[in-house]
């Protein structure tokens, strides 16, 4: 199972359009989705916050709280979306009969170019690897994409956010990472001058990480070898 939250802070509409480009993909009939149907779940929760995004606040929710900081004790009634959320992922975490593999919550930056990703520091050391393999995967589907500005932290003030919460409670199986994407510009590998993002940029930005979980679980053998060779049939 893939578990996606994006827009918990309501001002980072560009996360809503990358949402909204993973959406499209896993629903489309691109060969490649319909692997992806066949054989994982996706669970997305598209507006974390959809209060704040109606009231046109940038960060906060109806009633004033930064949601992404309060993972750890949401309140059902100051925190609704948020207490529902996480009830959920942690519903999913302790069945026996689902295997939660990520946890990807979206989001854009005010201040970095490019598409990026935050993961966590874990002292065992084959989970601190192994999280890396999804997000290089991507930079090599997503040109806009930056491996080098991704990066991995325990920083104490990100402690209630989805990703810093999520990734010390949940299975240690399951990938946690926050995505973000700049809400300027980007630059290629080797190419100094920044291109602006558009909303096909961020479009196709979702589309691209939709498929890198082709890619991931092609790796890890978890889609059987014959839906890959329909697929580069096709």
């Amino acid at each position: 199972m893939v578990f996606i939250t994006a827009r918990v802070h309501p001002g980072e509409s560009p996360a809503s359009l990358v949402c909204q480009g993973l959406t499209d993909y896993l629903m489309s009939g691109d060969p490649g989705a319909k692997v992806l149907r066949d054989h994982i779940i996706f669970k997305i929760v598209p507006m974390l916050n959809p209060d704040g995004v109606y009231l046109g606040n940038y960060r906060c929710s109806l009633m004033g709280f930064d949601l992404n900081r309060h993972w750890h004790d949401p309140s059902p009634w100051v925190h609704p979306t948020l207490c529902a959320t996480k009830d959920l992922v942690m519903g999913y975490d302790r069945d026996p009969s689902i295997d939660l593999d990520f946890y990807i919550d979206i989001h854009a930056h005010s201040t970095l170019t490019n598409g990026f990703m935050y993961g966590n520091i874990y002292s065992d050391e084959e989970r601190f690897e192994r999280q890396a393999v999804f997000p290089k995967l991507l930079s090599n589907n997503a040109e806009d994409f930056s491996w080098t500005k991704t990066s991995f932290n325990r920083d104490a003030v990100k402690a209630g956010t989805g990703r810093r919460f999520l990734g010390s409670c949940l299975n240690p199986r399951t990938n946690c990472y926050t995505l973000e994407v700049s809400f300027f510009s980007y630059a290629t590998d080797g190419n100094q001058v920044q291109e602006s993002y558009n909303e096909q940029a961020y479009l196709r930005l979702g589309r691209n990480v939709a498929k890198t979980f082709l890619d991931y679980y092609k790796l890890h053998h978890l889609v059987p070898a014959y839906s890959f060779r329909q697929f580069a049939k096709s």
